[in-house]
């Protein structure tokens, strides 16, 4: 890649780190601390029924203080508060481990918290005893099925912008070569075992702190997606010169099962888990008692998606590899009499989709904790439904493919059988592409044109 190309990588990178670190203001407590402080109320006020007023950060560190109401049934209301510490924070993960417990009467003794937590906060008896936050917040009020229909759209946002970023790199190797690379799921799932090794460098460094982990943890993604997908798309790709697409087609097949082996016994067939972070719920709108909330990692995660959609459309449109991209995809022979060297932009193009590919695992990672060797199958096979949804080589089209793609799963999943989802959606594809075979922004020819 040329320096200019390095540098808008680079500031690439800067741009998703600083909306991280925008996103992560403010976030002053742990939503499983929070839990585990919530639990232990219960068993200092014994027959009591709990009211959370307030949680807030500790006087000191890795602590955490929550003001409560206990209300007995022949005792005036108490108004009380608590003070948990906790062994680490961030991405540690021991995080929850529980090492000392104040109250406005004093200190509770070690032996009184050893018993506290073995016989009842770790017992299910305790899980099922957290009073939880107060229901009360000062939100808009909306309509029953508004508010049903806002909550599901803000779930879904996560796994929305999951399969844009990945249809993304479908398109753009379909959209240069005409070849199909069904490897990027397992591509995200080397981005995300890359996101969970940088996590884990960090804490090895002694660095507990979310945003710096997963600073680490994109740049490793990035990079280990760009390499293995440049190298790997390259023999598979670039190297198979063969008319028909189809010799490429099964190579990528061979490629995807050779890096889910390689992922298998460089991480094990266990996966790793990452500690939640930012899972704290902030409430916006309310229906009655139901309250619509929306967690700070899922608009992190929606963040980053929609940041590097943005980036990668004006990449796309201002830039020299951007105008290369699309004169080479119109018309290859004529972009080569104008010095435009079609190999050397395969593999550029390549390491771009790895490194959208590999993005989308390190979402993965932030959103649901892990990826498996063999998770990203499923990831990639839907993202590329969303790409041929979208109109399959059109870079617009794939994003707009995975927001389809995710708003049919999260209708589906709202009011109808979960287990039937996926088969659901196949069969939609197959009659889309009856009415639509060009896609929604893709060309409406029965097939589309050679590239």
């Amino acid at each position: 890649m040329s320096g200019s190309g390095i540098l808008r990588a680079w500031r690439l990178a800067c741009s998703l780190l600083g909306f991280g670190l925008l996103a992560a203001c403010g976030l002053s407590t742990d939503a499983e601390q929070t839990r585990v402080c919530r639990s232990a109320l219960p068993a200092l006020n014994p027959g009591a029924r709990i009211t959370v007023e307030q949680v807030r950060a500790g006087p000191v560190p890795r602590s955490l203080r929550i003001d409560y109401l206990a209300e007995y049934p022949d005792r005036p209301l108490l108004e009380r508060f608590a003070i948990c510490q906790f062994a680490a924070e961030g991405l540690s993960p021991n995080k929850a481990e529980l090492t000392g417990l104040a109250t406005e009467e004093g200190e509770v003794s070690g032996a009184n918290l050893y018993l506290l937590k073995r016989y009842y906060i770790e017992t299910p008896e305790g899980v099922a005893g957290d009073p939880g936050s107060r229901p009360d917040a000062d939100v808009i009020e909306l309509p029953q099925s508004a508010a049903y229909w806002l909550q599901q759209l803000l779930v879904s946002l996560p796994r929305t912008s999951i399969y844009a970023l990945l249809s993304v790199a479908f398109a753009l190797i379909f959209g240069l070569s005409g070849r199909i690379n069904l490897a990027f799921g397992e591509l995200a799932a080397v981005g995300a075992a890359a996101s969970v090794t940088g996590i884990s460098m960090a804490l090895v460094a002694g660095a507990t702190s979310p945003v710096f982990g997963l600073a680490l943890g994109l740049g490793a993604a990035l990079f280990a997606g760009a390499m293995h997908s440049a190298v790997g798309g390259y023999i598979t790709i670039g190297r198979i010169v063969s008319a028909s697409s189809q010799p490429s087609l099964i190579a990528t097949v061979g490629l995807s099962l050779f890096l889910m082996e390689y992922l298998r016994l460089v991480q094990s067939p266990v996966t790793v888990w990452v500690p939640p972070v930012w899972s704290d719920a902030w409430p916006l709108a309310r229906a009655g008692d139901f309250l619509v909330n929306l967690t700070p990692v899922s608009a992190v995660t929606a963040g980053l998606a929609l940041l590097a959609a943005l980036i990668l459309l004006r990449l796309m449109k201002a830039t020299s590899f951007g105008r290369a991209w699309r004169a080479y995809a119109d018309d290859s022979r004529a972009a080569a009499l104008f010095g435009i060297d079609g190999g050397r932009l395969l593999v550029q193009t390549l390491a771009l989709a790895g490194a959208m590919a590999a993005l989308s695992g390190l979402l993965i990672v932030v959103q649901y904790g892990g990826l498996g060797f063999a998770g990203g199958f499923q990831f990639g096979l839907k993202a590329l439904i969303a790409a041929i949804i979208g109109g399959i080589g059109s870079i617009p089209g794939a994003l707009l493919g995975g927001v389809a793609v995710g708003l049919f799963e999260t209708v589906w999943s709202a009011y109808l059988p979960i287990e039937a989802r996926d088969m659901a959606l196949y069969a939609a594809l197959i009659v889309f592409l009856i009415f639509r075979p060009g896609g929604l922004l893709g060309f409406q020819d029965p097939t589309p044109r050679p590239v």
